[in-house]
């Protein structure tokens, strides 16, 4: 690691960012965290900074207190069941080009992760809608100026205990987490795994941009 991390983390009131944000906060290397959020998230810790911001598609009013980090975790986002596909593409492509088109003006050697899935297709080309979104999206953030940006694809992901935005049927499901990681263990990593390997990638940097289950898995050991 050359420098410590300053980071910027979005989607921190759902399950994968709280999880990156915890990894983070327990994370020597991280000097100084600042979440973006519509409502407050009732977290509190010394390095810790909370900006409110309803509107995440114009952020000129909190530009200011959005210079001088090096790293951003990008974990929002939104399930493409039950929502029309305009809808999905306003929340899933528009605001996420919209956050990163701004941090990438303000913050020139900022290391960009976005947190996609496994099964984007960066053809954009497919016959699954979400994943052409998320292929786009992937695709269009790295013509962005940042310094680097990776696109994390983890499949299920095991959620870290004690945390408190877990999607409620993953206690049902969790028994299939020891099983998938045996027989595949690409599509399955924990929430511990992803956080690490976020934030190991923005000092070592990685060839790939596209950072799948092994690569996770890997990162995270590193």
């Amino acid at each position: 690691m050359n420098s410590t991390i300053r980071a910027i983390i979005t989607g921190t009131t759902g399950m994968v960012g709280e999880g990156v944000l915890h990894e983070c906060l327990q994370d020597p290397q991280v000097e100084a965290v600042t979440i973006i959020n519509r409502k407050a998230s009732g977290i509190s810790h010394p390095k810790l900074t909370e900006i409110i911001q309803p509107d995440f598609y114009n952020l000129d009013a909190i530009a200011h207190q959005l210079r001088g980090f090096n790293a951003c975790f990008f974990c929002l986002g939104i399930s493409s069941v039950g929502v029309s596909k305009a809808d999905f593409y306003k929340t899933t492509y528009t605001l996420t080009l919209q956050v990163a088109g701004t941090l990438s003006r303000l913050n020139p050697d900022m290391t960009f992760c976005y947190v996609s899935g496994a099964g984007t297709d960066s053809s954009e080309q497919g016959s699954s809608n979400w994943a052409n979104v998320k292929g786009k999206t992937e695709n269009d953030l790295m013509k962005l100026p940042f310094k680097q940006v990776y696109a994390f694809r983890p499949g299920f992901i095991k959620p870290t205990p004690g945390l408190s935005k877990t999607h409620g049927f993953y206690k049902y499901i969790s028994w299939l987490f020891p099983l998938g990681r045996a027989i595949y263990p690409a599509g399955f990593v924990t929430m511990q795994e992803l956080g690490r390997a976020m934030i190991d990638v923005v000092g070592l940097g990685d060839a790939k941009r596209v950072i799948e289950g092994k690569e996770i898995i890997a990162l995270s050991k590193l």
